[in-house]
């Protein structure tokens, strides 16, 4: 096992810049999990860990050893690709054995390595089949195999989840995760669904335009997002963010448009900073309530989602969308007006300027 240190990280393609001074420290042992829209660079930044791609500037360290002058084979890592990348005319034990008949492993250990792998992902009776006659989620077992023989240092996954159906990618995010409680090796994850990254990270890093936005646990990303970006794409539904005028005088005030909300307190000391300005308000959908009361913000119904145990109110406020989750139980008509209102304690606070969180 390793962990792996990436240092002041920049990575231009011509004129444009794709990374920029990325610092990241993944510990030994670590299911790490990158994730962003498309184009953030989390896909060429694990290219750069697996020395596909060169570093503009900055250090790669692989346990504790510079390795940016050295070539893939030589880093260690094993990486599964989205596509599986099989050969088709091979069969399974041979795919799974063809990396290491390069390096001229003698034949027993192959068959010990190839065997031992093919008994953790339950994959045995397909070895002398051809990948044509297997399913996508047992093509993704066999490239899995494939890397787990390598018996490397760091496993890199990009997007390998991609080309199943849902149902199967159910299925296969829990089998990864076994994989990791079993051999305890650190793991690169790249990924651009939430799902993933929430379900499968140790720690959630998230990317965008090329920077770092935040890098921690997933439960605490989702309770305090670093900033308005990752507010926005962590969740779903996503959070509603809103502008209001703040004033924390007697109580706190947040007037925005056609709306108000008071309280008699908060514990947010650092509001007093922006007491007159406009800030940026978060509510989860989740923690918007149906206030029976009057009291809130009176919104519109367009659309009602029913998620089983659960719907999605999709509201609007003026110009504004505004989405609640709620229990299903609950029936509500289009056109009807709901009161809607949420715990001064469930609320995020942006700097509207900056987008950073107001701690």
């Amino acid at each position: 096992m390793a962990g792996v240190k990436l240092s002041k990280i920049n990575k231009s393609f011509g004129d444009t810049q794709v990374l920029h001074d990325v610092d990241l420290d993944i510990i030994d042992g670590e299911f790490l999990v990158l994730v962003g829209p498309s184009g953030c660079g989390k896909s060429t930044l694990l290219r750069i860990v697996a020395g596909l791609e060169e570093t503009s500037s900055g250090e790669i360290f692989i346990n504790n050893k510079k390795v940016n002058d050295v070539a893939p084979k030589n880093r260690s890592i094993a990486m599964v690709f989205q596509n599986y990348a099989l050969y088709p005319h091979m069969n399974v034990y041979d795919n799974m054995a063809f990396g290491l008949k390069l390096k001229k492993v003698p034949a027993d250990q192959i068959k010990e390595r190839v065997m031992a792998a093919a008994g953790i992902l339950g994959i045995e009776e397909y070895l002398k089949r051809k990948p044509k006659a297997l399913s996508g989620g047992q093509r993704q077992r066999v490239a899995l195999g494939r890397a787990i023989v390598r018996d490397p240092s760091v496993f890199l996954f990009d997007e390998p989840l991609s080309n199943l159906d849902a149902k199967l990618r159910v299925q296969m995010r829990s089998e990864i995760k076994k994989l990791h409680a079993k051999l305890k090796t650190t793991m690169i994850y790249v990924t651009h669904d939430q799902v993933e990254a929430m379900t499968m990270g140790d720690r959630i890093v998230i990317m965008k335009d090329g920077y770092l936005m935040q890098a921690d646990a997933p439960l605490e990303i989702y309770k305090r997002p670093a900033n308005k970006f990752v507010a926005g794409f962590i969740g779903s539904p996503s959070m509603n963010l809103l502008e209001v005028d703040l004033d924390i005088n007697s109580g706190i005030v947040l007037k925005g448009d056609q709306f108000t909300l008071e309280y008699p307190e908060s514990e947010n000391i650092n509001l007093k900073r922006f007491q007159g300005q406009k800030i940026t308000l978060g509510i989860r959908p989740e923690h918007l309530l149906i206030d029976t009361t009057g009291k809130g913000f009176e919104v519109e119904l367009d659309v009602s989602e029913l998620m089983g145990s659960e719907s999605y109110l999709h509201t609007h406020l003026g110009d504004m969308e505004i989405i609640a989750r709620v229990d299903a139980e609950n029936e509500f008509q289009p056109g009807e007006k709901l009161h809607l209102n949420a715990k001064e304690k469930n609320l995020h606070y942006f700097d509207s300027q900056t987008g950073e969180r107001i701690n």
